[in-house]
């Protein structure tokens, strides 16, 4: 009897953990609108702002409700009517073939609410040059903590 119960509760153990996996793997959050190569790592784009003096800068637009990057346009939260709103009336001076990076950095990019409206947004208007900011944790471990160039730096 004993064993017969060990073998339904290992049997139960792992099936709670193909199920959970599973939900994990299909995470609605792995379905993210970018490819890879359209993550941009915080350390580059901190090199982009230091080194460059504005030319050929990336237009950099802060779609969230976080401290603002050196030389970002904040449009404001576009998980609502209001921020895509305003990213779309920032958009009408913004060449299609331009450098983009967004961002965000309320949370950690794989469940933050404002990234993907605004890449798909940027997508469906034919902009083709895309980089999301790649902020693991937020925009203060990640970029603020590393001393990386915000607006308010002198």
């Amino acid at each position: 009897m004993k064993s017969l119960l060990k073998r339904n509760l290992l049997a139960l153990t792992a099936l709670i953990l193909l199920v959970t996996s599973t939900a994990f793997s299909t995470n609605k959050f792995t379905d993210d609108p970018w490819k890879p190569d359209q993550l941009l790592e915080p350390q580059v784009l901190a090199t982009m702002i230091s080194s460059n003096k504005g030319n050929n800068l990336p237009v950099i637009l802060n779609i969230g409700s976080v401290n603002t990057i050196k030389g970002a346009i904040n449009t404001g939260p576009t998980s609502g009517a209001d921020g895509i709103a305003e990213l779309k009336e920032q958009l009408k001076n913004i060449p299609k073939d331009k450098l983009i990076v967004i961002y965000c950095g309320c949370c950690p990019l794989f469940k933050c609410p404002n990234v993907r409206p605004a890449f798909k947004l940027l997508a469906a208007a034919g902009y083709a040059n895309i980089r999301v900011l790649n902020l693991k944790t937020n925009l203060k471990t990640d970029w603020v903590d590393k001393k990386y160039p915000m607006e308010d730096d002198k």
